[in-house]
Formats: structure tokens, sequence, C-alpha cells
């Protein structure tokens, strides 16, 4: 059995200024919403935050980035947080950014314990700028190292007190891979269910790479409402 806990603050109360943290989620779909309010209401500082976007200006990583949290945001997508380009064009703000199939086997790479890999995606663009390159069968290809990072928050639909998780449709983006490379996975799953209640057959994260589990009821705001005139 895991620590299940019931609320938010512990959960995540030893998470320190200067920490790397991986958020989960894609866009506002499948974001760790109260695990991440949090770490807001925590005020811890200087993060470097690896995760699919920066959310949007007042949901999900944007309250952090509000509260200029955050040092250093590792992404692949930008386009929906204005005070993030604001951040950016000021000097306040380091990113790094990433094509997006690139963050994810960086990430996946991480879990699996595997140093870097070669990829052709940005070769020809400054993506390449002070990184090893090699060819492979006459075609070019860059070095990348993968990610780790020292807490992992996620957010499931189903999980059991041993950890097991189960995300629901397209919550399973990026939520697997950063439950395997955190060195402390902290989920927050919506339906919290008895060791044994969940069909072995249909656990899409193992236990083993759980450390915290908590339920929590979530919002799950839409990012651009849009409706026919």
């Amino acid at each position: 059995m895991k620590q299940v806990y019931t609320s938010f603050q512990e959960a995540v109360a030893d998470i320190q200024d200067g920490a790397t943290i991986m958020v989960g989620g894609f866009g506002l779909c499948g974001i760790p919403e109260n695990l991440i309010l949090a770490l807001v209401e925590k005020g811890v500082k200087d993060l470097t935050v690896i995760s699919n976007n920066c959310g949007i200006d007042d949901w999900g990583l944007g309250p952090l980035l509000q509260n200029k949290q955050i040092k250093k945001m590792i992404g692949s997508y930008v386009g929906e947080n204005k005070e993030f380009e604001r951040q950016v064009l000021a000097g306040e703000l380091e990113v790094e950014l990433t094509p997006q199939g690139t963050l994810a086997e960086k990430i996946r790479a991480g879990g699996a314990g595997i140093p870097a890999f070669y990829t052709p995606a940005g070769v020809g663009t400054p993506i390449t700028e002070g990184k090893e390159t090699r060819t492979f069968n006459g075609k070019e290809y860059v070095l990348e190292e993968a990610l780790t990072a020292d807490f992992s928050l996620i957010r499931a639909w189903k999980g059991d007190k041993m950890g097991n998780l189960v995300y629901n449709k397209t919550a399973r983006n990026f939520n697997p891979m950063i439950a395997a490379a955190g060195k402390v996975t902290i989920a927050e799953v919506e339906v919290l269910y008895e060791v044994g209640e969940l069909d072995a057959n249909f656990i899409h994260t193992p236990s083993i790479y759980v450390q915290r589990i908590i339920q929590g009821d979530q919002e799950k705001r839409i990012e651009r409402r849009t409706i026919r005139k």
C-alpha cells in the first residue's frame, strides 16, 4: 500500500525552491489541477518545469507563472499564455523549446534509464546548436539527452491504493511517461479504488512508478471554447 494523502498541501510539502518538476497534461487536458494549486499556495520558487506547455494565464501552470515561481520552462508549445510571452521578452524566464515528439521521447527515455538518443527532428535548425550530430544511412541526426525530474505531478482517471493508474482518453498523453521519469511521482486521481478492484489488464501506469496518491475533484476547464453561430 502506498501513502494515500488527504491534503494536497501535504502531498507537495517537500517540493523545495529550485526543484525540477514534470507536470502531466496537454493544454488543460489531463493536468493535475489541485497539485498545481497546492504549489501556488506553497509559494515555492525557482522551479524548473518540464511540461508540454505552460497552461493559460489563469489556469494550469499559468498561476505559477503569474507568481514568478518558475525560473525555467522546458516545453514544446507556448501560444496560449500572454504572461509567458511577456516574461520571455523581458528576460524574466528561461525557456527551452523542444519539438513535441522529441520532448515526449526525452521524457520516455528518462523513465526507461536511457541517457540519450538520436533523432532527425530539428536537424538544420537552431535546435542543434551545441549538440552532437551524426549521420546514419545518409541521414543526419541530432543527439538529444533524456529528461528526469525530482518530482512528477500527474493526473489519472482511476487509481487504486497501490498506485496503479488508468487514464481517460486523451488525458493519456504525457502523463504515463512523466509518471516514470520522476524520482517521486505524485498521482492525483479522480476516483480511488481498493487494491484489486481495477482490472489488471487495463492498467496504464503500474504502481512501481507511483509514490504518493491523492483523490480530488477537477474543474476540467476548456482551454478555448468555440461555438457555432
